[in-house]
């Protein structure tokens, strides 16, 4: 049997200041089980149950956006070209396909011109991005909270 896997992600969180920053985190807890049977096994690991709201966004290349927050708490998934997000404390992060990130910067502070995060397009392609919006669950306060 081989080794339950670790699957790295980003997580844009809020420190107790108010400000945003960016971990670099693992998923780790996995169980080995069968979708639905008679499906072989695979690793399987649930985060977060409930309503959710899935979204593709596509960021035109040069795209910069505004200082905000993330309206809910959220994973971004990139499904091709490049984005980059930088947090209040100056922490730039760039990410392509096969990266994760979760969005919980909810209740940051304004500080100067910022508050929560801007990210914007990396290169000469757009970025297209899937969003899955938690609807019902309050984003994780503690970095690195998803395992």
């Amino acid at each position: 049997m081989t080794a339950s896997p670790t699957v790295s992600y980003w997580h844009l969180w809020t420190d107790s200041d108010g400000v945003s920053r960016q971990t670099r985190c693992a998923l780790t807890e996995f169980a080995l089980a069968s979708i639905k049977p008679p499906a072989d096994p695979q690793w399987q690991g649930r985060r977060l149950t409930g309503q959710m709201t899935t979204l593709v966004t596509v960021l035109p290349v040069g795209w910069i956006g505004t200082w905000h927050e993330n309206p809910k708490p959220q994973w971004i998934v990139p499904l091709s070209g490049r984005w980059f997000v930088e947090s209040m404390d100056g922490e730039r992060v760039e990410m392509g396909p096969g990266e994760l990130s979760f969005g919980g910067d909810q209740n940051c502070r304004q500080i100067e011109d910022k508050r929560g995060h801007r990210s914007g397009t990396v290169g000469d392609t757009p970025a297209v991005l899937m969003v899955l919006q938690l609807e019902d669950a309050p984003a994780p306060f503690l970095r690195c909270q998803f395992r």
